[in-house]
């Protein structure tokens, strides 16, 4: 083993490369910072490589396959549509490299240097990097951690042949005949959707009593609805017990609803959350203040209780989201730079690209309810929208909250086609404190589906155009 002397000394050194760290890099290095990145694996850390932008790729593949079984009833007839799922998987490897790629460019461009290896702390501002059999210190000012999350593994379902987590599904050359997935959250749904619009037979076990929990009821039904018709089997209340593999799969021993039941398939799934990755970076013998689930507890700065260190991302309080962690990251850069920044998470969206798509930002009538507001609710489906009819998803729904007393916009939520572009509007409402008026009162394009927000906001005040009161 080799160890080398202090390679170099930076203002800021990152630790990972993932959406909020190359995002905090960049955001330092053009706030005139010095930045060295240390990354173990591929710039663009999980959500470009083998999360985010894959899975999407991956979900408007099995879409646009779905949508050639279904166009009869516009006058357009498909015949022998195959899939060639080696083919799918290089054009979407295709995507990940351009964007990582880029990745790469805006690093040159702004000067940041890549550090290849894993990152130990050994003081407050040293860290040493293990690349191969290479050790080198590195020295900064003030350091980002944004090492991110991993997958949960569970005892009962160890990874491997025939158990996987959502980065192994994502590179399956080939397509299962049947899979099994545990846990029925963002990750499980949408690749479940994925696989079954493929013609993979899909079980779905979920704990709790409905699908994508931590959404309000009515929105998890529509997608549970366009799952069974995909001959997808939905078990909630199910506990996923254990396994037997088989010649040519597993058996998977599950409580549904106090039953036991046993369910065949070639591959399990397992999607049951992801862990901190905080647990190799000898944060604690430096003394950093930890929760008992192994996040970094930080100020709303990103700031740790060692005053240099900040972190974002899965590794702080909050919901594991890519923009969130983009977001922490320019907070924390400009922190560093002396910036009065810092985070305010007022409107954070949550997005789930299942069929259809749903989408939240602000609170929803229960956290309303919760807080004692006396609110208003406009809900305006899609059905009544002349393009959302054009392209034959009329199903769903955009509602909005506001306080009735003011009008302020305080939430929406959203199903329906396009609703991760469309709760963009909505959030930029809840930011700058709009009202039902101002949205409004502002022209949108017809037609088009963002029709559905303004109609929504008209129905919430009382004067609907294209729905009875």
């Amino acid at each position: 083993m080799v160890v080398g002397e202090f390679t170099t000394e930076v203002d800021v050194l990152v630790i990972g490369a993932g959406p909020g760290g190359y995002v905090a890099a960049i955001r330092a290095a053009q706030l005139g910072k010095t930045v060295a990145v240390v990354e173990k694996a591929e710039l663009g850390g999980v959500c470009l490589n083998v999360g985010c932008i894959p899975s999407k790729a991956m979900i408007h593949a099995a879409h646009t396959y779905e949508h050639t079984q279904h166009t009869e009833s516009m006058g357009i007839t498909m015949e022998n549509v195959k899939v060639d799922f080696a083919k799918v998987q290089e054009w979407k490897s295709g995507i990940v490299k351009q964007l990582t790629g880029g990745v790469g460019s805006l690093f040159k461009g702004h000067k940041i240097q890549v550090i290849p290896g894993e990152a130990l702390f050994v003081s407050e501002n040293e860290v040493r990097v293990f690349h191969g059999y290479d050790v080198n210190r590195y020295r900064f000012q003030h350091c980002i951690i944004a090492t991110g999350s991993r997958p949960i593994e569970l005892p009962a379902f160890p990874f491997g042949k025939r158990v996987m987590s959502s980065t192994e599904a994502l590179s399956m050359t080939e397509l299962p005949k049947s899979l099994v997935v545990i846990g029925g959250g963002y990750i499980g749904i949408e690749l479940g959707t994925v696989f079954a619009k493929f013609g993979t037979k899909v079980t779905i076990l979920e704990g709790s009593d409905q699908i994508l929990p931590g959404f309000e009821p009515d929105m998890p039904r529509l997608v549970e609805r366009k799952l069974k018709k995909l001959d997808v089997t939905i078990h909630t209340k199910a506990l996923a017990q254990g396994m037997e593999e088989t010649e040519n799969g597993v058996i998977v021993t599950a409580e549904v609803k106090g039953e036991q039941q046993k369910i065949e398939a070639e591959y399990v799934l397992v999607t049951v959350g992801r862990r901190p990755n905080t647990d190799e970076l000898g944060i604690r013998d430096i003394g950093m203040n930890m929760t008992d689930r192994g996040l970094i507890v930080v100020d709303k700065q990103g700031r740790t209780s060692i005053p240099n260190v900040y972190a974002i991302g899965d590794i702080v309080a909050g919901p594991a989201l890519a923009h969130k962690a983009s977001y922490e990251g320019k907070v924390a850069a400009e922190a560093i730079a002396g910036h009065p920044a810092e985070v305010d998470y007022k409107a954070i969206p949550a997005v789930v690209f299942c069929d259809p798509e749903i989408a939240s930002v602000g609170i929803n009538e229960k956290e309303a309810k919760e807080k004692g507001i006396d609110y208003i609710v406009g809900r305006f489906p899609f059905a009544a929208n002349g393009r959302a009819l054009s392209v034959n998803a009329g199903e769903g729904y955009v509602k909005l909250i506001a306080e009735k007393e003011t009008n302020l916009v305080l939430g929406a939520q959203i199903v329906g086609p396009e609703a991760s572009n469309i709760i963009a509007e909505i959030g930029l409402a809840i930011e700058m404190g709009a009202t039902l008026e101002d949205i409004e009162l502002t022209i949108h394009a017809h037609p088009t589906l963002g029709e559905v927000t303004m109609e929504a906001a008209e129905l919430a005040l009382g004067r609907p155009i294209h729905v009875m009161k």
